[in-house]
């Protein structure tokens, strides 16, 4: 894997930002965890789930929360079709494309609450 910024650039003029320096230690960092990482609520420890099963237990307490807080109308009686129960914050290293899926999803989901750091 290879970074390197544009030379053509009038802005960067080949220069890298702190953001996409960093970028290649996201994807080969010693420090880059591989495994889903689990720590139960009230727990001191972590411990591995398989994807499998942390992708379970994800969607089943996304659509459990989506269930329970769904407004087919708002106060005036408009239809609304969306909960107030689940917010997205995307981090900074997710990508305009990443991003632009994620919005696309909350929104299916009838999320409102969407947020991300790319701009930063």
């Amino acid at each position: 894997m290879q970074i390197e910024g544009d030379p053509a650039s009038p802005i960067s003029r080949g220069r890298l930002c702190p953001k996409g320096a960093a970028s290649q230690n996201y994807v080969q960092g010693p420090l880059r965890e591989y495994k889903v990482k689990y720590r139960r609520p009230y727990g001191n420890t972590w411990e591995e789930l398989s994807l499998e099963d942390a992708m379970e237990m994800i969607v089943e307490r996304i659509l459990r929360t989506r269930d329970e807080h769904w407004q087919e109308e708002n106060e005036q009686g408009d239809p609304a079709k969306r909960t107030l129960a689940i917010g997205n914050l995307g981090g900074a290293t997710l990508d305009n494309e990443e991003n632009y899926l994620i919005k696309k999803l909350m929104t299916a989901l009838g999320v409102v609450q969407v947020e991300n750091q790319a701009r930063i």
